[in-house]
């Protein structure tokens, strides 16, 4: 065995011990300390996948956010574990779309953001693991401009700067700008400009639609994240451009992260809630990713190319540098 597959293995198996120690800690089972130890684990494992796929050095930074992670549940001081919190949650919906491969295919497409949103769940328990005193709101958008900013920083690098994104690239870039400002303001501008009706049928509706189905999906994960994951991967499989799509992922992956956080809503509900969000998400980006073929070619041509093996554009394995 090689020693870069004998790290992969190592850090896989943190992962997962340290995984099983948050859900242990859920259920609950176990010592006191497990949501700590599990919380740190994840910390530091997390720490140095994201540094792999940047290009980084994982060993020095999963160290350092280990011993931070430590020091942090040892002291049992609640600005610490807000702070570690919001960091884990963070670099965990970075990670989540840094990890997706180019893909052809909705299935494939949906695949990789099955797989993008059960990173930020591991990383939204080992949130929850570092008990935070949170005030919900700050801490969901704190997470968001966190994972937003980093998730972008690593695009700037991949996508060669501004200068690669050419005009399809800037027209993707605006409206995904537009959709996340809409997510994020729709609630505030229906409260200043919207009508009482209007404002109390959609609240009702809300209300509704979590006694008849368990849950409600955040508009921001289902409008724009999964969306951008589904559309990016596919595009990424002829275009780097598709990376400044990929990058808004993090609408999605942040929410996911920070489910778990609000003692105002069950596990189950934070569950379905992302489930429903991905099912949506995913058919709003199959129906872009049909619109693309449509506008930008011949759809004969288009759907073959789509369907060749050699179709993907080549990238660094899922745990190889991107960089």
């Amino acid at each position: 065995m090689s020693a870069s597959r004998g790290l992969l293995l190592g850090w896989l198996v943190l992962v997962v011990a340290g995984t099983g120690l948050l859900v242990a800690a859920v259920i609950p089972v176990g010592p006191s300390w497990l949501p700590g130890a599990g919380a740190v684990t994840i910390g530091g494992t997390f720490t140095a996948g994201l540094a792999v796929r940047d290009g980084g050095r994982p060993v020095i930074f999963g160290l350092i956010a280990t011993a931070l992670g430590l020091v942090t549940v040892l002291s049992d001081y609640d600005l610490l574990r807000t702070g570690a919190a919001v960091m884990v949650a963070a670099i965990a919906a970075v990670l989540g779309v840094m990890v997706t491969v180019p893909t052809k295919g909705l299935l494939g497409s949906a695949r990789e953001a099955v797989i993008a949103l059960v990173v930020a769940g591991v990383g939204g328990l080992a949130a929850v693991g570092f008990q935070p005193a949170l005030h919900i709101d700050r801490f969901e958008y704190g997470v968001l401009g966190l994972a937003l900013l980093g998730a972008f920083g690593v695009v700037y690098r991949l996508g060669a700067g501004l200068h690669g994104l050419g005009r399809r690239g800037l027209l993707v870039v605006a409206v995904g700008v537009v959709l996340l400002a809409l997510s994020l303001l729709y609630a505030e501008l229906l409260r200043r400009y919207g009508s009482a009706q209007l404002v109390d049928h959609l609240v009702q509706w809300v209300h509704d639609s979590r006694a008849d189905l368990g849950a409600f999906p955040r508009p921001i994960e289902a409008i724009l994240g999964v969306p951008a994951l589904v559309y990016g991967c596919h595009m990424r499989a002829r275009r780097r451009q598709g990376w400044w799509v990929c990058a808004f992922g993090a609408a999605a992956t942040a929410p996911t992260a920070t489910a778990l956080a609000n003692p105002a809503i069950t596990i189950h509900a934070a569950g379905l809630s992302v489930l429903y969000g991905l099912i949506i998400g995913a058919l709003i980006g199959w129906a872009v990713i049909r619109l693309d073929l449509l506008i930008t070619g011949k759809p004969n041509a288009r759907r073959r190319a789509a369907t060749r093996g050699d179709a993907v554009r080549p990238e660094p394995a899922r745990w190889s540098p991107l960089l």
